[in-house]
């Protein structure tokens, strides 16, 4: 069974029940879960393109889809704890934690954080790939690290027992984090910058100061932060990311936050951010995971040790960090 540390899924169950659809979770994404043997995952609230022109209102969207799909769906059972989360595992049940990728909502008003948090949310990112009033997205070319109110929210989540998400800042704001951190921190869905060299992924740097906080890299199946050369990305090119991140950081460091998006986009609006080829080859959704750990196998990780990557390191973090 596998725990995936990210999904863009509350950004699916928006767009459709926007569009007049219901149960968006049973009807379009329980079977595949099943077919993945993926046993649960972190939902986040994130404010696709082009919605973020109006941040505000596409979260408070955000915020009542989720609400009525909670409400709705037998599909998932939505957790806010460990023992939650280790009950619907006993129970068969899928468990979804929700996250944030995002915090442009915050503002200038601290207070907001709690309007994730009354949602369930126990995990966040500060920034996506833009900037906002708390840090800079990996991707803007900032070197400016956190704000003070950026530096106050890492303190605040931390204290309320919400999982602190490295990934997307620029490498300066990642510092601030790891400078201040008294918990585990992760970087849910991002690779080695030594061997792609997509911003959004980690410098050695990076992955050792996760891993003196004891905290964990989600390995991400997305063709561009693979290869330099995307038109060769493969899951054997991901499984050589995961030897990296063994080598440097060990085997209780690595996880899985594969950041499938297949089925995001809007055939009808071009705008709106689309979800083709998301996955590299062999590892297009999460049916294919089983293909990653065919590859662990052959590089003679015992079941152990593949029980770690699977869901056992991002379950100690939940643990540790959310109680």
């Amino acid at each position: 069974m596998f725990f995936d540390a990210h999904s863009d899924m509350w950004a699916d169950v928006t767009n459709k029940r926007l569009a007049g659809e219901t149960n968006v979770l049973q009807k379009y994404h329980a079977e595949r879960f099943q077919k993945g043997n993926v046993e649960g995952s972190i939902f986040v609230i994130w404010v696709q393109p082009p919605y973020d022109r109006d941040y505000m209102t596409r979260t408070k969207q955000i915020f009542q889809c989720l609400k009525d799909e909670m409400a709705e769906t037998k599909a998932v059972r939505f957790v806010k704890s460990y023992d939650e989360m280790m009950q619907a595992r006993k129970d068969g049940e899928f468990y979804a934690l929700t996250g944030v990728e995002g915090m442009a909502y915050i503002q200038n008003d601290i207070a907001r954080l709690d309007h994730y948090y009354e949602l369930g949310a126990r995990h966040g990112m500060l920034t996506w790939n833009d900037s906002n009033s708390l840090g800079h997205g990996a991707v803007t070319g900032s070197t400016e690290g956190l704000s003070e109110l950026g530096k106050t929210v890492v303190k605040e989540m931390q204290r309320k027992g919400m999982i602190v998400d490295t990934s997307h800042l620029n490498d300066a704001g990642f510092f601030d984090i790891a400078g201040i951190s008294t918990k585990p921190i992760i970087a849910s869905h991002s690779n080695c910058r030594a061997l792609c060299e997509a911003p959004r992924n980690l410098t050695d740097d990076q992955l050792r100061a996760i891993r003196d906080l004891n905290g964990v890299v989600g390995l991400n199946a997305y063709r561009n932060f693979i290869e330099n050369d995307i038109s060769k990305s493969s899951v054997e090119g991901l499984a050589r990311h995961a030897d990296h991140m063994i080598n440097l950081m060990g085997i209780d460091h690595v996880g899985c936050g594969f950041d499938f998006f297949e089925f995001l986009g809007d055939p009808d609006d071009p705008e709106v951010y689309s979800g083709d080829d998301s996955g590299c080859t062999d590892l297009e959704d999460c049916t294919k995971i089983v293909n990653l750990f065919a590859c662990f196998e052959k590089m003679g990780l015992t079941k152990e040790e593949m029980d770690k990557i699977a869901f056992g390191n991002f379950h100690r973090v939940i643990r540790e960090c959310i109680g």
